[in-house]
Protein backbone atom coordinates (compact mmCIF):
# COMPACT_ATOMS: atom_id res chain seq x y z
CA UNK A 1 0.00 0.00 0.00
CA UNK A 2 1.18 3.37 -0.79
CA UNK A 3 2.23 5.86 2.11
CA UNK A 4 0.72 9.36 1.74
CA UNK A 5 2.16 11.88 3.97
CA UNK A 6 0.29 15.02 4.40
CA UNK A 7 2.51 18.21 5.43
CA UNK A 8 0.35 20.51 7.75
CA UNK A 9 2.21 24.09 7.44
CA UNK A 10 1.32 25.66 10.94
CA UNK A 11 0.99 29.18 10.13
CA UNK A 12 -0.66 30.09 13.49
CA UNK A 13 1.12 33.18 14.54
CA UNK A 14 0.97 33.62 18.39
CA UNK A 15 0.90 37.36 20.14
CA UNK A 16 1.62 38.45 23.23
CA UNK A 17 -1.84 39.86 24.54
CA UNK A 18 -1.91 43.54 24.74
CA UNK A 19 -1.40 44.77 28.47
CA UNK A 20 -2.94 47.88 30.28
CA UNK A 21 -1.39 49.29 32.97
CA UNK A 22 -3.93 50.28 36.45
CA UNK A 23 -3.20 53.48 37.76
CA UNK A 24 -4.32 54.36 41.51
CA UNK A 25 -5.66 58.53 41.70
CA UNK A 26 -5.44 60.33 44.98
CA UNK A 27 -7.75 62.01 46.61
CA UNK A 28 -7.96 64.04 49.64
CA UNK A 29 -10.15 61.31 51.77
CA UNK A 30 -8.54 58.11 51.26
CA UNK A 31 -6.57 57.28 54.02
CA UNK A 32 -2.28 56.19 53.02
CA UNK A 33 -3.03 53.05 55.23
CA UNK A 34 -6.39 52.13 53.60
CA UNK A 35 -4.10 52.90 49.95
CA UNK A 36 -1.49 50.82 51.15
CA UNK A 37 -3.80 47.76 52.51
CA UNK A 38 -5.75 47.90 49.04
CA UNK A 39 -2.15 47.58 47.14
CA UNK A 40 -1.07 44.76 49.94
CA UNK A 41 -4.48 42.66 49.10
CA UNK A 42 -5.42 43.67 45.68
CA UNK A 43 -2.11 43.93 43.62
CA UNK A 44 -0.18 41.54 45.94
CA UNK A 45 2.45 44.20 46.97
CA UNK A 46 4.76 43.47 49.91
CA UNK A 47 4.41 46.31 52.67
CA UNK A 48 7.71 48.36 51.37
CA UNK A 49 6.51 48.24 47.68
CA UNK A 50 2.93 49.08 48.99
CA UNK A 51 4.26 52.13 50.86
CA UNK A 52 6.13 53.41 47.72
CA UNK A 53 3.75 53.45 45.30
CA UNK A 54 1.42 54.77 48.07
CA UNK A 55 3.89 57.63 48.11
CA UNK A 56 3.81 58.14 44.75
CA UNK A 57 -0.25 58.48 44.68
CA UNK A 58 0.14 60.91 47.12
CA UNK A 59 2.86 63.12 46.01
CA UNK A 60 2.42 63.34 42.25
CA UNK A 61 -1.20 62.35 41.88
CA UNK A 62 -1.50 58.77 40.31
CA UNK A 63 0.90 55.78 39.89
CA UNK A 64 1.16 52.33 38.49
CA UNK A 65 -0.01 49.82 40.26
CA UNK A 66 0.58 47.06 37.95
CA UNK A 67 1.14 45.89 34.51
CA UNK A 68 -1.57 43.25 33.09
CA UNK A 69 -3.76 41.65 30.73
CA UNK A 70 -7.35 43.55 29.64
CA UNK A 71 -9.44 41.09 31.93
CA UNK A 72 -7.42 41.17 34.65
CA UNK A 73 -7.00 44.85 34.63
CA UNK A 74 -10.41 45.57 34.77
CA UNK A 75 -11.40 42.82 37.17
CA UNK A 76 -8.50 44.77 39.11
CA UNK A 77 -9.93 48.59 38.90
CA UNK A 78 -13.20 47.05 40.03
CA UNK A 79 -12.42 45.17 43.05
CA UNK A 80 -10.74 48.76 44.15
CA UNK A 81 -14.05 50.64 43.46
CA UNK A 82 -15.53 47.84 45.32
CA UNK A 83 -13.51 47.48 48.39
CA UNK A 84 -13.34 51.67 48.38
CA UNK A 85 -16.95 52.17 48.51
CA UNK A 86 -17.35 49.18 51.18
CA UNK A 87 -15.07 51.00 53.52
CA UNK A 88 -16.07 54.34 52.90
CA UNK A 89 -13.48 55.97 50.61
CA UNK A 90 -13.78 57.74 47.32
CA UNK A 91 -10.20 55.80 45.70
CA UNK A 92 -10.75 55.71 41.84
CA UNK A 93 -8.57 53.15 39.95
CA UNK A 94 -8.20 53.14 36.10
CA UNK A 95 -6.55 51.55 33.51
CA UNK A 96 -4.87 52.33 30.29
CA UNK A 97 -3.13 50.74 27.65
CA UNK A 98 0.69 49.80 28.29
CA UNK A 99 2.50 52.38 25.17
Amino acid sequence: MPRIETELENDVELKEPELYRVILHNDDYTTMEFVVEVLKSIFKKNAEEAERIMWTVHEKGQAVCGVYTYEIAETKVEQVKVLARQNGFPLLATFEANA
